[in-house]
This record gives C-alpha cells, sequence and structure tokens, in this order.
C-alpha cells in the first residue's frame, strides 16, 4: 500500500474499525431474520417508552421504581378492563348483526349490485343459502383435491393464532420489566457510546425524544378521538356497523388519508346493504366530510401538531417500506424509525449548509451571488 493511501485518515480509520463495522452490519442482518419473533418486544418497548414519564413522576414521589411501574400497570390494567367491559358486548352485538346479515347482503349481491355492473352469475348459480348448498354438492366430488390444501391453511392459521396468544401474554411481561429497568438500560447504552461522540449523542437522543414523544401521545389521542367521533357519527346516521367502521378507521388512522378510505368504502357497503334509500347516504357524506376537517384541522393540529416533520407520502411510503422488509413488526417500526431519521437528516442539512464545500466561493465553478442557506423544508404545510 501507497504512504499517501496509508495516511489516509478514513482509510485508515475504516482499516481500525472495520470489526466493528462488521458487528453492526451483523446485529442488522440478526434483527431482519429474527423480525417474525420481535413483535411483543417491540410492542412492549414501545409501552416501557411512553409509560417512564409517568414513572418518572412517581419516583419523584418517593415511591420505588418497582412500586411505580406496578401502580402503573394496576392503572392501565383496570382501565383496559372498563373499556373491555362496556366495548366488547356491543362489538360481538355488530358482530352478530355481520354474520346475521351475510345472506342478505349475497342477495343483495346477486339481485342488485352485479346486474348494475353489467356483470351476470353463470347459469344455474345462485348466492343464497340453497344455491350455495346446490353449489357445493354439485362440486363434492372435486372437492378431494381442495381438502389437503385447505387442511394446511387451517394449521397455519391455528398456528398464527397460537403465536399471537402468546404475544399477548408476553406483551404485559416484557413491558415490565423493560420498564423497570428503563432507566438502566437509556444509561448502559450511552455508556457503550464514544465519550468524543456522546454530546451529539445527547443532543439528537433529545430532539428525537421530543419528536417521538409528542407524537406518540397524539397520535393515540387522534386515533382515540376519531374512533369515537365515527362511532358516535355513524350512530346517528343509522348504520348498524357503526362501532365496528369507527374501530376501523381509529386503527388505521395513523397511515394519512387510509383509514378515511377504508371508514368511507366500509360504510357504503354496509349501509347499500342496510337500505337502498339516499338519505343515508347523504348523511354518510356529511359524517366523513366532518370527520376529514376535524383530523386536518382540530385533532392533527392540536394533538400532534407538526412533531413528526414528515410529508404525509413520506409517511405512507415509510409504512410500505417498512412492512415490506420487516412484515408487521416494519409497519410498527415505520413511523418512528422515520421520525428519528428525519432528525439526523436535519443535523446532517446543518452541517451540510455550514460546510466548506457549501459556503467556498472558490469551490463554485461558476461563482455567483450565494442564495441563502436555508433547509428545505420537509413537512406538509411547506
Amino acid at each position: 500500500m501507497s504512504d499517501d493511501a496509508s495516511s489516509n485518515p478514513a482509510t485508515s480509520s475504516l482499516r481500525e474499525n472495520w470489526p466493528w463495522i462488521a458487528i453492526g452490519i451483523l446485529l442488522l442482518v440478526v434483527t431482519w431474520l429474527l423480525s417474525p419473533i420481535l413483535t411483543p418486544f417491540v410492542v412492549g418497548a414501545g409501552l416501557a417508552y411512553m409509560g417512564d414519564p409517568l414513572v418518572d413522576r412517581l419516583e419523584k414521589l418517593r415511591l420505588s421504581r418497582t412500586a411505580g411501574v406496578s401502580l402503573v400497570f394496576v392503572v392501565l390494567t383496570v382501565f383496559a378492563l372498563l373499556v373491555i367491559a362496556l366495548v366488547v358486548p356491543m362489538l360481538g352485538e355488530q358482530l352478530g348483526v355481520l354474520i346475521h346479515n351475510i345472506p342478505d347482503w349475497l342477495v343483495w349481491l346477486q339481485d342488485s349490485a352485479l346486474p348494475k355492473l353489467g356483470v351476470s352469475l353463470p347459469e344455474g348459480i345462485r348466492l343464497d343459502a340453497e344455491g350455495l348448498k346446490t353449489l357445493i354438492t354439485d362440486n363434492w366430488s372435486k372437492a378431494s383435491n381442495v381438502l389437503p390444501a385447505i387442511w394446511q391453511r387451517a394449521s397455519d392459521s391455528t398456528g398464527a393464532i397460537m403465536t399471537t396468544v402468546a404475544n399477548l401474554f408476553l406483551i404485559p411481561i416484557v413491558t415490565f420489566y423493560l420498564l423497570r429497568d428503563w432507566d438502566r438500560l437509556v444509561a448502559w447504552i450511552r455508556g457503550v457510546i464514544p465519550p468524543r461522540w456522546r454530546p451529539t449523542a445527547d443532543g439528537l437522543a433529545r430532539e428525537t425524544d421530543e419528536v417521538l414523544g409528542a407524537f406518540f401521545r397524539g397520535q393515540l389521542t387522534v386515533m382515540a378521538a376519531l374512533t369515537a367521533y365515527y362511532w358516535l357519527a355513524l350512530w346517528l346516521t343509522g348504520l348498524k356497523l357503526a362501532l365496528i367502521v369507527g374501530l376501523i378507521i381509529g386503527m388505521v388512522s395513523f397511515v394519512p388519508y387510509l383509514g378515511a378510505i377504508i371508514g368511507i368504502v366500509t360504510a357504503v357497503i354496509a349501509m347499500a346493504v342496510q337500505t337502498q334509500e339516499l338519505t343515508p347516504f347523504i348523511w354518510l357524506a356529511v359524517v366523513f366530510a366532518v370527520g376529514q376537517f376535524l383530523e386536518s384541522n382540530v385533532f392533527s393540529p392540536w394533538l400532534i401538531g407538526d412533531k413528526i416533520g414528515l410529508h404525509p407520502v413520506a409517511v405512507i411510503f415509510a409504512v410500505m417500506a417498512g412492512g415490506q422488509l420487516f412484515g408487521f413488526i416494519g409497519v410498527l417500526l415505520a413511523l418512528p424509525v422515520a421520525a428519528v431519521l428525519a432528525v439526523m437528516l436535519r443535523h446532517t442539512l446543518t452541517h451540510w449548509f455550514q460546510s466548506r464545500l457549501y459556503l467556498d466561493p472558490a469551490l463554485d465553478p461558476a461563482p455567483e451571488a450565494p442564495a441563502e442557506a436555508s433547509i428545505p423544508a420537509l413537512r406538509e404545510d411547506a
């Protein structure tokens, strides 16, 4: 190797630190491989992160860390049980209505919807109960080839259900221990950062904590507010599945516009099967128009503001990219990771606009009066 190459600081640093770079890459690969089992740990870490400020306040009241965590868990458990006691019976009733209405939906689809679309069923096939029974009977001899595939799918579904149940039991356990040891965990992470990097890391951590904390609390409040609004408003329109539609909209509302789109489609189909009168659809349009106004001009600005600093298209891309790379766990991590990357990008741009390469006129091939240095806006209101 030449003397120039050996004296190059970048080359020397890379040669000296390549084991640590390899370890970092290995950790990323292992995380990707283990992504199917990370859900309870990621959810537990998120809950511990949101609960840590409350436990810290209890510690200031001279409660021990374990006692504070236990008190928070008791309060949250009682609140969850109250919500379940109030919501589950109504949700069960509406699911019963949904199941009871399936035959009517099939008849409506066959006699009204498909003819209006110019689609006709093959001769002799009907979507009512007798028609489906006849269809199954006539094709029973061919069903033997399908049964193994159905059994395999049922077995896979059973495994997925068991995994989901196990995760639900693991989440509170993981949350309890992470919340109890949260401060020590943060101190340990800070301790492994090289001392010369700690001032920068502390600044990034503070800004990221402000963004994520405000965003999570605000987003959860917005989701609850939208669920309550659409549940009540759709119930007033006479929609029998108002609670189900409201829950769907609230749960998906963290992706811009997706919750409203799914809600509109679901509510219109449910109302179309329930009644063919025009007036309820007018009221549905009013409900969703007011809901979008409240979300865009009241709930989100007041409860979230511009905390995450990402354009809605960037949010959609982050959620889709997370799901593509890491599945469900990627969807959960998409917005937190995007928020951290947005903070890092803002700091990177600040250093770029102060760099010699950006400011030195001698390096510009066409010297002109430099434009005012400002960070390009990454927000929706830009």
